[in-house]
């Protein structure tokens, strides 16, 4: 991980398919002398997390309906050069606030910078672009996320009366800004623990473009390197099935508690079933609504509310923003997320995980 890039609590100051179908709605809403509102979003890829496909996609489309405002949602499913052509198609196309989810913070950066010089007013959305111009930034806190992973590694370890375990990390991808965030928070709840020999830091590594085929064989040259990792810090659900999938071609899946974050049906699945230690629920609604909010009042030239402030490194900046709460998940309380409507019953209890569910309390 670059340690530039990493943003500690301390950071963080509360203070008050190549593209995807257009999801557009039409109508909208008339804002006196200002322009109609119509909001572009991109979204970053639809293989390193289910979520923004599956959530994302759903509650900001479900907002920007109830806002009764024009919409386009897009995808650039992890292509560069496509993020900034659908920028510039969107901005071409007059809209008036741009959303985005960066790829990377230089291609994020040279997108608001279009944005703004074209007039366009821009939102970052869960992913905060280094040295970016985003008027606003909506996300969860990723230090917070972490800290939960680090602390439900160590409670499943724990659980397990483990000794000494070996712990290797799985870290996301180096570009992403959120996954410094995510370490920032892990580490410093294992680090203690490695100095004081409870456990012992194994391999660790970061995963380009949170790819599972890349974390597969990553974490597979991990237990060769070291065949007794006893706990694995997975930075997202992703990442941690790609680990659970290795450890079940070895019949070690539920001997080696695995963390996660996202509550992907599948992840919440293996937590279940007892391969998979923790996720970090994160309600996607929140942050989404929380965006439309934002986005129609850029789009009326009016100041939106926050409940935070934000550092930026490299722009030397604060950044006005909402951050949500994210709370851990484990095998007691998956129910939660269901409750929540996140995931339905119907998604989660199939087959062989029905009996799972009911024995969850999930019926």
């Amino acid at each position: 991980m670059r340690k530039g890039l990493l943003l500690t609590a301390a950071s963080v100051a509360l203070v008050s398919s190549l593209a995807a179908c257009d999801d557009s709605s039409p109508g909208g809403t008339d804002s006196g002398s200002h322009a109609k509102p119509k909001i572009g979003v991109i979204l970053p890829d639809s293989k390193s997390s289910a979520r923004w496909e599956t959530a994302d996609r759903k509650y900001l489309s479900e907002a920007f309906k109830a806002a009764g405002v024009e919409f386009d949602i897009q995808n650039a499913q992890n292509d560069k050069q496509q993020f900034q052509t659908i920028a510039d198609q969107m901005i071409t196309s007059g809209v008036n606030v741009l959303v985005i989810v960066n790829l990377d913070s230089g291609t994020g950066k040279a997108v608001l910078d279009k944005a703004k010089a074209q007039g366009v007013a821009t939102i970052d959305y869960d992913r905060l672009t280094l040295g970016g111009s985003a008027q606003y930034y909506v996300s969860f806190d990723n230090t917070e996320v972490g800290k939960l992973q680090g602390e439900g590694l160590s409670k499943c370890l724990s659980d397990m009366k483990a000794k000494k375990p070996i712990v290797a990390t799985l870290n996301g991808s180096p570009t992403d800004n959120n996954a410094s965030l995510l370490a920032a928070g892990y580490n410093g709840v294992l680090d203690p623990k490695y100095k004081s020999g409870d456990y012992v830091k194994g391999p660790d590594q970061s995963v380009p473009d949170w790819d599972s085929a890349e974390a597969s064989t990553i974490f597979e040259q991990m237990l060769t390197s070291e065949p007794k990792i006893g706990g694995v810090l997975a930075a997202n659900d992703t990442l941690g099935n790609a680990a659970i999938a290795i450890l079940r071609k070895q019949h070690r899946n539920g001997e080696v508690p695995v963390t996660g974050q996202d509550a992907t049906v599948q992840a919440l699945q293996n937590i279940l079933a007892g391969d998979q230690c923790m996720t970090v629920y994160k309600a996607v609604k929140k942050e989404a609504d929380a965006t439309v909010k934002l986005a129609v009042s850029l789009a009326k030239a009016e100041k939106g509310d926050t409940n935070a402030t934000v550092e930026d490194p490299e722009g030397k900046r604060k950044v006005p923003s909402v951050l949500e709460t994210p709370v851990a998940i484990y095998k007691d309380n998956v129910k939660d997320v269901v409750d929540d409507g996140y995931v339905t019953e119907e998604q989660l209890c199939t087959g062989k995980y029905a009996a799972l569910c009911a024995k969850a309390g999930i019926k």
